[in-house]
């Protein structure tokens, strides 16, 4: 196990080479030459919650709000069983009215019958009889970002918060462990706040959960937001290059996880991040299948890359990127 003081030096240190070195070597061991790709569809612009950094918070008013119906939400799926992908990500901004229990519970059934692929939900928080439901209907993996482990900061983004001892998403992460679920989680880097220690904490965290994938990505300010709008500053990069250290660190940390190249990171370095990730040892891209006329409503923070510059999501690039990296497509 890294020690507090390792990972601190890994982060800080003047170059990651070394760093990044090892995380390839380890999942090389671990998980080969593959590079999974999942189907990413985003349901829904409609969000309950006002978190103060997510450009769909309910009180942003210049929000194009927008909802996928049944039938394009499966068609989507069957895309991504055309394209071998092997797994689908079902992610909305959380409103339980429009995503109810019984909704989502035909949804899964309806593309695991019809299009065979593996169904990974991003829902946000729910209840235990909720997730209990859709693991019945079939669901494989539940992602939800606890974004923080500093308590006083995450109550401070997440207005309404419970205010309980354990961390809310870490507690339905665990309760969604024993229903049967592999589990997903991972952190905003750069949080306006945010100090490098809580990051460690955050990597540490990673490991005593034992994640199954783990999801960090740089925070991008949204002008329309209270956090975007604030003076605060934080001590953790807003970078390509940390976050990658990140990526490395829970590689060394978690040699099994799943780790994806995140589409923050390609907004931040067009060009190069998306090679970045995979060289510091992520080996997941979620590729977006949402309907283009849908893409520019589902904006956490400005300038999307698959939004702005679709042909960087596409599939022939990320193929093209994986071959000059030794790499292949693999279904799972």
């Amino acid at each position: 196990m890294m020690t507090r003081e390792e990972i601190l030096h890994h982060l800080t240190a003047p170059s990651a080479a070394n760093l990044f070195a090892e995380a390839r070597q380890i999942r090389q061991s671990t998980k080969g030459n593959g590079i999974f790709l999942r189907g990413l569809i985003e349901l829904s612009s409609i969000c309950q919650r006002n978190c103060l950094y997510c450009g769909m918070r309910h009180d942003n008013p210049k929000v194009h709000r927008y909802a996928m119906q049944d039938d394009e939400i499966v068609a989507c799926a069957a895309l991504a069983a055309q394209l071998d992908f092997g797994t689908v990500v079902l992610q909305a901004g959380e409103c339980e009215r429009l995503w109810t229990r019984e909704r989502v519970s035909t949804l899964i059934r309806r593309i695991k019958a019809e299009t065979g692929q593996k169904v990974t939900l991003s829902l946000g928080e729910r209840s235990e009889a909720d997730t209990a439901e859709w693991k019945a209907a079939g669901a494989d993996r539940y992602l939800l970002r606890f974004e923080t482990t500093d308590r006083t900061l995450f109550n401070q983004i997440h207005p309404g918060s419970p205010q309980t001892d354990e961390h809310p998403r870490v507690a339905q992460l665990l309760r969604m462990r024993e229903q049967g679920y592999e589990i997903g989680s991972g952190v905003m880097l750069g949080i306006p706040g945010q100090t490098l220690d809580s990051v460690v904490t955050d990597l540490l965290t990673f490991q005593t959960l034992q994640l199954d994938m783990v999801g960090l990505g740089p925070y991008l300010r949204h002008p329309e937001t209270p956090l975007g709008q604030s003076a605060l500053t934080s001590e953790v990069p807003v970078s390509v290059d940390f976050t990658c250290r990140c990526y490395a660190i829970t590689r060394l940390l978690l040699p099994n996880a799943n780790i994806p190249s995140t589409t923050a990171l390609s907004t931040l370095d067009p060009i190069n991040g998306r090679t970045q990730g995979l060289s510091s040892g992520a080996n997941v891209f979620m590729p977006n299948l949402t309907p283009a006329f849908y893409r520019e409503g589902y904006q956490i923070y400005p300038g999307k890359i698959c939004v702005i510059a679709p042909q960087a999501d596409s599939l022939d690039a990320l193929k093209a990127t994986f071959t000059t990296l030794g790499l292949h497509q693999q279904n799972g």
